[in-house]
């Protein structure tokens, strides 16, 4: 029988954090030919061009056995970490869309806003991001598959059980709290906090900056976002700066007892894992999109508002990390109702479920996006 072939397009390194436990999944099936594509990589030098960049994490996956590809045809199943431009340029493929992290932003309903014509099979983490999917009015010609959140099976399998072994190795204290100040590049509090957060955990707590890989890029947000905490590290021993080439953000979840953004999806994984995040407030009625379109689908000064501990101003960032670090009873019913809101069975088998959902649709056929099939364009 001939073994299904199966293109994970990674697009930027980043994005394999959400796929790791999927591809786990697949690597372990002889059934399946599985190849990867790394192919959106820019870094921008010398302040005006931006030029096609190889992670060296990438030689390392390669020695592992990756096989990269820059084929796009004669895939059984494709699946991306966003939607793809040339989607047509892979021809009929059941083409499964894993989002990389969404959280409150916008930008997934926009991107399906320019793809309606594309057949996506799109896993969710819960009802929530169906819904929310649905209302946008933007769903098209795809189809939304609840399995949960495959990125965090790793924790809720146990695999990160080991805290004081992880910090430690790292420098960092196991005996004291860690704060995980995870920021994203756009709309960002890291320019508000960036000296607050250093001061308000001195003393008390480990300090983990993990930044979004477009922080460390250029392209999208400037150099200068990484420069910041490289300079302001080597003053403080009790912090650490995730390197770049360290994608996955995972391991550091699972050791965190609190974490510290204000929209990444990070503050909507963490809620996950049954822990009190910190959500650093913005103006966001006043975030657009060049078009006026809003940049957070949900304010994030409401957002798990009973739940998460918010805070507005760098000066009471102290107080909020106190909080969040013994969180009340009435905080801790507020997250479990959110809990249950958001996200689907947190049981460690989300990979699973959603290979078995491929491998059905697969058999059923009839799901596949096919660029020349009849009645292309009248999706409404």
């Amino acid at each position: 029988m001939a073994r299904i072939r199966l293109l994970f397009k990674i697009g930027f390194v980043y994005h394999k954090a959400a796929f790791d436990p999927v591809i786990e999944q697949y690597l372990g099936d002889d059934r399946y030919e599985v190849f990867f594509a790394l192919d959106e990589e820019r870094i921008r030098r010398w302040g005006i061009l931006n030029l096609p960049y190889r992670p060296p994490i990438v030689d390392q996956w390669v020695r592992e056995g990756y096989r990269f590809t820059t084929e796009k045809q004669g895939f059984d199943v494709v699946i991306a970490g966003d939607t793809i431009r040339d989607a047509a340029a892979y021809g009929k493929t059941l083409l499964c869309f894993l989002n990389h992290g969404t959280g409150i932003k916008t930008i997934l309903y926009r991107n399906l806003a320019q793809h309606r014509d594309t057949k996506y099979q799109i896993y969710v983490e819960g009802r929530y991001r169906e819904e929310k999917i649905v209302e946008s009015g933007q769903l098209g010609r795809s189809e939304v598959r609840v399995v949960g959140l495959p990125k965090l099976d790793g924790i809720f399998q146990g695999r990160y059980a080991d805290r004081a072994g992880f910090l430690s190795a790292r420098g960092l204290d196991p005996a004291k709290p860690t704060l995980l100040f995870a920021p994203t590049y756009k709309p960002t509090c890291l320019y508000d906090v960036k000296d607050a957060v250093f001061e308000a955990t001195a003393g008390r707590c480990n300090l983990v900056v993990k930044l979004h890989h477009y922080s460390w890029m250029g392209k999208y947000a400037p150099h200068e976002q990484h420069r910041i905490f490289e300079r302001r590290v080597r003053k403080f021993p009790h912090a650490l700066l995730v390197p770049m080439e360290e994608y996955n953000i995972v391991p550091w979840m699972a050791a965190a007892d609190t974490l510290l953004s204000e929209a990444s999806s990070t503050v909507f994984d963490f809620l996950a894992l049954g822990k009190t995040g910190i959500i650093y407030d913005l103006p966001s009625d006043r975030l657009k999109h060049s078009d006026g379109m809003p940049l957070l689908g949900e304010d994030n000064r409401a957002f798990l508002k009973d739940a998460f501990v918010h805070v507005g101003r760098p000066g009471d960032l102290g107080d909020a990390i106190t909080r969040a670090l013994a969180p009340t009873d009435a905080m801790r019913a507020a997250q479990n109702r959110e809990r249950d809101h958001l996200f689907y069975k947190l049981d460690g088998q989300a990979a699973a479920r959603m290979k078995a959902s491929i491998e059905a649709l697969l058999e059923e056929g009839g799901h596949e996006n096919a660029p020349d099939e009849p009645g292309r364009g009248e999706a409404t």
